[in-house]
């Protein structure tokens, strides 16, 4: 059995987790930036935080893994898209092993990470993927060779929308847990804008008038409540209509708010409407983990996909879509 290191550095979370052929994970050891309250994430101090906090996550997952590092098969990395100063943190620890060890060093685009880990992770084999985190928000098909966009937003991703708005109203980033937890204890439905162009959604209206209630007295709950119901219906909206138009039967949920158990129950019920089975990322898994890339690492490395150690560079935008995925007929 071959195994395989996987470094991810994206954006708040540094995480290096080793992982074997068969596609058991072995270790996923994080360390995830803390913004201040009221604050986004800044790349240049989140990268310090990735560097002060490098040597021990690798430690740790090396040996939680119980995996020596020379038993490596192959180095994977992060190569974007992502914050810059992030990215390049990751892909320097990835280098120097890559180099030390004498491995081949594998580039993963990260949002085809966290698609290939969901697939593993709910057996999902030909899905219609509703992909929704800090940095992306997309409908997506594999057809030719690659991921296909069948719908996106056109301003803000649905992570974003959530941040801003958290941070509005003085929270930390992320905020998506302590606004789905607030909007669990409320029911009052405020009118928000509902954006949907064709197939791809607008985000940016509904964060200005979510603001706009706060500011003008709104209770955080019902409000948190109002931009989920609105938000959540818009994707659902979008993906039943991939949905539909493709035939399939599966659904897969990944991405940093797939952790919403509210966002995965409209994707239920929307999805029994076309008999269709909904694979949700586990919690512990949906968002940004070392894991997506050892595994989809594992995948390209088995395809022959690698770069030189001196080639290891970072993509900052890389749009899945221009990813050609061997592994997959």
């Amino acid at each position: 059995m071959d195994y395989i290191l996987g470094v991810e550095s994206t954006a708040h979370t540094f995480s290096v987790s080793v992982m074997s052929s068969s596609g058991k994970i072995l270790s996923d050891s994080r360390n995830v930036f803390k913004a201040p309250e009221g604050s986004g994430i800044h790349p240049f101090e989140a990268s310090q935080s990735h560097i002060r906090a490098a040597a021990r996550v690798l430690k740790e997952a090396v040996e939680e893994s119980g995996v020596p590092l020379d038993s490596m098969a192959a180095v994977s990395y992060s190569m974007g898209p992502g914050l810059g100063p992030c990215l390049r943190v990751g892909a320097v620890v990835a280098r120097t092993l890559a180099s030390s060890l004498e491995l081949p060093l594998v580039p993963v685009n990260h949002a085809v990470g966290h698609i290939e880990l969901g697939c593993l992770l709910t057996k999902a084999k030909d899905p219609i993927v509703l992909l929704v985190s800090g940095g992306h928000t997309m409908v997506i098909s594999f057809s030719g060779g690659r991921w296909r966009v069948l719908g996106e937003s056109l301003d803000l991703t649905l992570g974003q929308l959530l941040d801003q708005f958290g941070r509005h109203a003085g929270l930390a980033s992320p905020c998506g847990r302590a606004i789905e937890e607030a909007a669990r204890l409320s029911d009052r439905y405020l009118r928000l804008p509902y954006s949907v162009k064709g197939n791809d959604v607008s985000f940016s209206g509904l964060l200005t008038a979510s603001k706009s209630l706060l500011d003008e007295g709104a209770s955080f709950g019902d409000v948190a409540f109002s931009i989920q119901e609105t938000a959540f219906a818009m994707v659902a909206e979008v993906t039943e209509r991939a949905l539909a138009f493709t035939g399939k039967k599966e659904v897969l949920v990944v991405g940093g708010v797939a952790a919403n158990r509210r966002l995965d129950g409209m994707m239920d019920s929307m999805a029994k409407r076309h008999s269709a089975r909904v694979g949700v990322a586990p919690i512990g898994y949906s968002g940004d983990c070392g894991a997506q890339i050892a595994w989809t690492g594992w995948l390209a490395h088995r395809s022959g996909i690698r770069v030189p150690v001196e080639g290891g560079a970072v993509r900052q935008s890389w749009r899945l879509d221009s990813v050609d995925i061997p592994w997959r007929d």
